[in-house]
């Protein structure tokens, strides 16, 4: 199985392009219905500022939701971006037994790490009737600590374009195929390139 963001959904551009240009309004209007050329020029120089300097705030305003498909060692690095939430995920606590391992791994595990888990889950099916609870315990402990990293999990996940201007700064040149990938799919949504400019593939 390989890394792969599905059933993609963008909210909020058009608000939040007007919204852009609140700073110099002295009222608000409800009367505006579709963005105009000088807003998303606004939107567009606004949105090239450095990160941290405030001036791409409206960029919180543009959601979006996905579902995400990555190895566990792509999500321990995911996590450490707060505006990235988890919605729900699959959950190896509810359904490890039920998982093909082998085809939830990325291609790159070693076939003795499969080997081994494969035989622990399949010795744990086989024997998990007969165990006491502290035995049933231990045994799950030793599937669950013995998952490789290369496993892939599902989650739904959402977002705003400004979290995800930070993800592709940081990781548009990563080591990682995985994040390479995440930053070509954030290449692909509405007016992301537009917004970021200079930043794409520098």
């Amino acid at each position: 199985m390989e890394f792969q963001i599905k059933h993609v959904e963008v909210y909020g551009l058009n608000k939040a392009f007007i919204a852009s240009g609140n700073p110099m309004r002295t009222e608000l209007s409800n009367n505006i219905q579709k963005y105009e050329s000088v807003d998303f020029s606004r939107a567009k120089a606004l949105a090239g500022s450095p990160s941290g300097h405030g001036h791409d705030n409206f960029l919180q305003g543009i959601l979006v939701q996905m579902d995400i498909y990555a190895p566990l060692y792509w999500w321990k690095q995911a996590q450490r971006y707060h505006w990235f939430d988890f919605i729900s995920s699959q959950s190896t606590m509810h359904r490890l037994l039920q998982f093909n391992v082998r085809e939830n791994c990325v291609p790159e595990v070693d076939e003795i790490v499969l080997s081994r888990i494969e035989f622990l889950i399949n010795d744990f099916k086989e024997h998990s009737n007969k165990y006491s609870k502290r035995e049933f315990e231990e045994k799950w402990r030793v599937l669950i600590a013995s998952l490789p990293s290369g496993f892939i999990l599902g989650a739904t996940m959402t977002t705003n374009y400004r979290q995800l201007k930070t993800m592709y700064i940081q990781r548009k040149n990563h080591k990682m195929k995985e994040w390479r990938d995440f930053c070509t799919w954030c290449e692909e949504l509405p007016y992301f390139t537009d917004l970021l400019g200079k930043e794409i593939k520098k």
